[in-house]
């Protein structure tokens, strides 16, 4: 096991290389970019989603780029929206942004500080990329794990006994409820329960904005842990739902796959109840595929489920920060979120193939090629 989990490891440095070199390159041909976003706020043409965060540099750069305008009408430039500008100023933007060096020296710059985890200075944000990462992060924590625990510690026991009772009155009508909820949108869920529980129209319960209230810091200690749990009530049960919809079914579809196999009817044959079938024989099996998907489930659930919650239950996050840096082409933060992002993933992808050993010892990961 140990040189299966070191393997995996060695091969975590090139897939990673591989997910940044190819974001990169999309990134050189995307259309805009931090120096015509600067240019934009200067020239007064920054409208839209971008035009949210204004910027001091970019403030800072306009007032001298108006101050440096050429009399001549401008000079020609590869920036749209640059002509009238002092072709000095436009060359201290890219200086400034980093765009006066080659592209791969660019890149390889970038690796290089990435691996002792040096994202850098937000283009837009007086502040460093990681000491942002850190102020959004508790949110995003905060809303993926006990999402995920939550869908799992319900939808594997339900699962569990509707595939014991398939056809059942209890299969069916939780079938219908579970499908309902699985039809229903998150976002539209949110809506719904902040309009029911949130002081919408109806009962006023349960807080809006925030992880914790004003006063969170003077409440004794299970008052916060109460205060905490009061806020996330809402965006978890919006999250969830589709979630707990989804693992719920396929935890009945593999545990019922399992329970036709032959090796079940043998087991009833010499003897053995119920509960032994089921958990000794038959849970090994079954839960292979539902571990199989927690990777995916995990990642989505803390990073880019959470953004429509987010921005519903006015929540900062990671999820809200990344949109927002796309948008705004802060590239700093949009590649330092995505190196997280991969990382925790391929991570979180070692931990589900050790699972499995966990879940069925038979599982022998020494033979396995990576």
């Amino acid at each position: 096991m140990a040189a299966y989990i070191t393997r995996r490891i060695l091969f975590m440095v090139p897939t990673l290389l591989g997910i940044m070199l190819v974001s990169f390159i999309v990134v050189q041909f995307a259309p805009g970019g931090p120096v015509e976003r600067v240019i934009a706020q200067i020239s007064g043409s920054d409208t839209g989603a971008t035009s949210r965060i204004s910027g001091s540099q970019g403030g800072d750069f306009g007032a001298r780029g108006a101050g440096q305008a050429s009399p001549g009408g401008g000079v020609s430039s590869k920036y749209r929206g640059a002509q009238g500008l002092d072709p000095e100023f436009i060359k201290n933007l890219e200086k400034q942004f980093g765009f006066d060096k080659p592209a791969y020296q660019r890149f390889f710059l970038m690796i290089w500080n990435f691996t002792t985890f040096d994202f850098g200075k937000s283009f837009f944000r007086d502040t460093s990329v990681l000491q942002l990462i850190k102020e959004k992060l508790p949110v995003s924590m905060s809303l993926g794990i006990w999402m995920t625990l939550l869908t799992y510690l319900i939808s594997i026991p339900l699962g569990i006994r509707k595939a014991v009772a398939d056809g059942s009155r209890f299969d069916t009508w939780t079938s219908s409820i579970i499908i309902i909820g699985y039809a229903i949108p998150g976002f539209l869920f949110a809506i719904l329960l902040i309009i029911l529980f949130a002081g919408g129209s109806f009962w006023d319960i349960f807080p809006l904005r925030g992880l914790t209230s004003d006063n969170w810091a003077a409440l004794p200690w299970y008052a916060k842990i109460g205060d905490y749990f009061w806020h996330l009530t809402l965006p978890i049960i919006s999250m969830a739902l589709a979630a707990f919809a989804t693992m719920t079914l396929l935890t009945k579809n593999s545990f019922l796959d399992e329970i036709r196999k032959q090796y079940v009817l043998t087991a009833r044959a010499k003897g053995c109840t119920s509960t032994q079938v089921l958990y000794g024989h038959i849970f090994r099996n079954a839960m292979l595929i539902v571990i199989a998907g927690f990777p995916g489930a995990f990642v989505h659930a803390f990073f880019t489920g959470a953004l429509l919650i987010e921005t519903i239950f006015s929540l900062d996050g990671l999820g809200l920060l990344g949109f927002e840096s796309v948008l705004n082409r802060d590239y700093p933060v949009v590649f330092a979120t995505l190196y997280i992002f991969s990382l925790v993933g391929l991570v979180v992808n070692l931990l589900a193939d050790l699972t499995y050993t966990w879940v069925d010892p038979r599982i022998d990961f020494e033979t396995r090629e990576v």
